[in-house]
């Protein structure tokens, strides 16, 4: 059986799940998790947050940071750690899943709102019944009123990886740990398309295609 990950598709963190998977040539089954219907997610982790790999040998993986360094130590070529950059790797890491993430939740939020209200007025309610318990009530409503204001934040927060990838392709200049988490979190704030990386971010921009271009095909022969 191959790997398999259990999913949502606008989530930061199994967008980076995923391109680590395609980095490391890693072929796994993705499952759609049901907003509402979290049996199967329940059955393989114990819990219903995501994202979660199952490996071939049945070990369970829960949390993005946790995969990514389990993936590291069993297919650790190549390397998401370049020669001399693992604690840096880990810090920018870590400060983009915790401080630019909330920021970046807040603009992304009435696209998902949106994108989970096509699916139906009941994940539409739960997607906002775990927000408003999490945040206050009313919170949803909130993000929508005050949209342009989290996306002027966010596009601020944004704005010193701008200049670092103006005049590198990657973070620190080799790809690492850090650039998939910076592309999980681009890919959540644009994927519904209603949004897109500004045209006067041109380094972000070249950045998430190019990260995007990963893929755990086979190169056609020569």
């Amino acid at each position: 059986m191959k790997p398999r990950l259990y999913q949502f598709v606008a989530s930061p963190f199994c967008a980076k799940v995923r391109k680590l998977l395609e980095y490391k040539g890693v072929e796994a089954e993705i499952v759609e998790v049901d907003y509402l219907e979290r049996k199967e997610l329940l059955a393989a982790s114990g819990q219903i947050m995501v994202p979660v790999l199952t490996l071939e040998s049945g070990e369970t993986l829960v949390d993005s940071h946790r995969i990514a360094m389990r993936l590291e130590e069993l297919y650790p070529d190549p390397t998401i750690f370049p020669p001399g950059q693992y604690g840096l790797h880990l810090v920018l890491a870590n400060h983009i899943d915790h401080e630019i993430h909330p920021v970046l939740s807040r603009a992304g939020l009435p696209d998902k709102l949106a994108h989970y209200r096509r699916q139906g007025p009941d994940r539409e309610a739960f997607f906002k019944l775990i927000r408003d318990s999490r945040y206050g009530a009313g919170f949803c409503e909130r993000m929508v009123a005050e949209r342009e204001a989290n996306w002027d934040r966010a596009m601020e927060a944004l704005l010193p990886f701008e200049k670092q990838l103006v005049a590198s392709p990657f973070l620190t200049g080799r790809i690492g740990l850090a650039d998939f988490a910076l592309y999980g979190q681009l890919y959540s704030l644009t994927f519904t398309g209603n949004r897109a990386i500004p045209a006067d971010m041109p380094g972000l921009r070249a950045f998430f295609g190019r990260m995007d271009r990963i893929s755990a095909a086979p190169e056609p022969p020569a």
